[in-house]
């Protein structure tokens, strides 16, 4: 503090005497140390709590590899987040020192909301805890200081009108006033808005594209898409209501785990797309023939049936692509298959990306990396999210038949039942018997009919009853 003012004295005394008192304003010298205090403030940086994925609306502190008071450098990871699907390391953007946490390990936050502070230099610590301290007390306490916060910034803009005490990001705002989205930055750079004067609406006052362009004067346009996705909200409105029904004598209720949540989010989502499944039974004599002798090599039998729809998918694309807006198709450059997965407290899609681009052994490679990271909840989010058809595959529980649910943002899904011993009749009427198995397939009825589903599993079942395609 008793140093800020030492530049401005400087400054002023390569002036003449009479120059000096003409050129400071009545009331300067109360306001340069209140300079000096933005100065200090904006070395205090906040760790934001980090979207890590698209559905992902709140993570979860698993633990901090940084505690209070460590020296950390741009580029290191001081946090592990929970999110809906995995388990990441959080990197921080800035040199400087961890001065408070502010979401402690096994507490939740909101995504956009500050889990800690960072201060750039050691004197800058003490303010941090200060800072922490009023962020700590709830916004009641906020309300009351942010006139005394908004006093301190020279900069700052007029008293807010009567309606915006009373709002929730009002007060918070104070504090964390000119934090903006990159997407933010983006669209206040391309109207040039000033950050300054916008007050943000997101979480702990964070500035929005919304905010950037209410403030440029820019009308909202409707989206299409809007109207598509107000079938789901109708439908999870379902879900609440299962909670006001009497409790079970003796039941114990358990919430879901984050990664619960998403999926039962997401395939409530699913109910507001109209699907249709498709049946086909295929002989796999010779494909578990081709198991046998690839087992050995670590081939599994999950990766020989994603190579195979790989291959069928590169002939009907159709299959491959998705409907986005309710309006159009969606063909996509590459054949990602996701293969569901059940894990401890859930269940998650790791995606062989370009399958039919490599042999069955690179991609058995692929998978045994995939499921060793699923299982560790580590997985990164394109190695999750980048599915563009999924397999599910219960056959080796014994499952004959089943229906799998479509993921959101895919054209279809494939369920795989066991493959049983079948009494066959041939052409010529003679009986024999061999080994089959049922797939059915789930598909988005908007871009994807039945002619091509019937198409899609024909060519599948080809594959499948004369595998030696799936070693080349």
């Amino acid at each position: 503090m008793a140093t800020a003012p030492a530049p401005l004295s400087l400054s002023a005394s390569t002036l003449p005497a009479r120059l000096r008192a003409a050129a400071v304003p009545a009331g300067a010298r109360g306001r340069q140390p209140r300079r000096g205090r933005m100065v200090v403030r904006a070395k205090i940086r906040e760790i934001f709590m980090p979207a890590l994925s698209s559905t992902m609306t709140e993570g979860k502190i698993v633990s901090w590899s940084a505690a209070e008071g460590d020296r950390v450098a741009k580029g290191d990871a001081v946090v592990v987040v929970e999110s809906d699907k995995a388990d990441m390391d959080v990197e921080t953007f800035h040199d400087g020192i961890v001065a408070a946490v502010l979401v402690q390990a096994g507490e939740s936050a909101p995504v956009g909301a500050p889990i800690a502070l960072l201060a750039e230099s050691e004197e800058e610590v003490p303010i941090a805890l200060a800072k922490a301290k009023e962020l700590s007390n709830g916004q009641p306490q906020q309300a009351a200081a942010a006139p005394a916060l908004a006093e301190d910034a020279a900069a700052a803009t007029p008293p807010p009108p009567p309606p915006t005490p009373a709002a929730a990001p009002a007060p918070v705002a104070a504090g964390t006033k000119g934090i903006a989205s990159p997407q933010a930055k983006k669209l206040a750079k391309q109207h040039r808005v000033d950050l300054a004067k916008v007050t943000g609406t997101g979480p702990y006052g964070r500035i929005t594209p919304e905010d950037i362009e209410a403030a440029a004067g820019i009308q909202p346009k409707p989206k299409p898409a809007a109207v598509a996705a107000a079938s789901p909200p109708v439908a999870a409105a379902a879900v609440p209501q299962a909670a006001v029904l009497p409790p079970v004598p003796g039941a114990t209720v358990v919430p879901f785990t984050t990664m619960q949540a998403a999926v039962s989010k997401n395939m409530v989502e699913s109910l507001a797309v109209p699907t249709f499944r498709v049946g086909y039974p295929i002989v796999t004599d010779k494909l578990d023939e081709l198991y046998e002798k690839v087992k050995p090599k670590g081939v599994t039998m999950t990766v020989l049936l994603a190579k195979a729809a790989a291959m069928a998918l590169a002939q009907h694309p159709v299959v491959n692509a998705s409907c986005r807006d309710g309006k159009s198709f969606t063909y996509n450059s590459n054949i990602n298959i996701a293969v569901a997965v059940a894990i401890d407290g859930g269940l998650i899609t790791p995606v062989l990306q370009d399958a039919d681009k490599l042999d069955i052994y690179l991609l058995s490679q692929n998978w045994k990396d995939l499921v060793k990271k699923a299982r560790a909840k580590q997985l990164q989010p394109n190695e999750y999210s980048s599915g563009t058809f999924t397999l599910s595959n219960l056959g080796m529980f014994g499952v004959d038949r089943f229906d799998a649910i479509l993921p959101p943002g895919q054209g279809a899904i494939m369920a795989v039942g066991a493959s049983k011993p079948t009494v066959v009749a041939d052409k010529d009427g003679f009986f024999s018997v061999k080994s089959k198995m049922l797939v059915n397939v789930t598909a988005d009825h908007r871009i994807v009919y039945g002619a091509d589903l019937a198409a899609f599993l024909q060519t599948f079942a080809k594959i499948i009853e004369d595998p030696e395609s799936l070693t080349l």
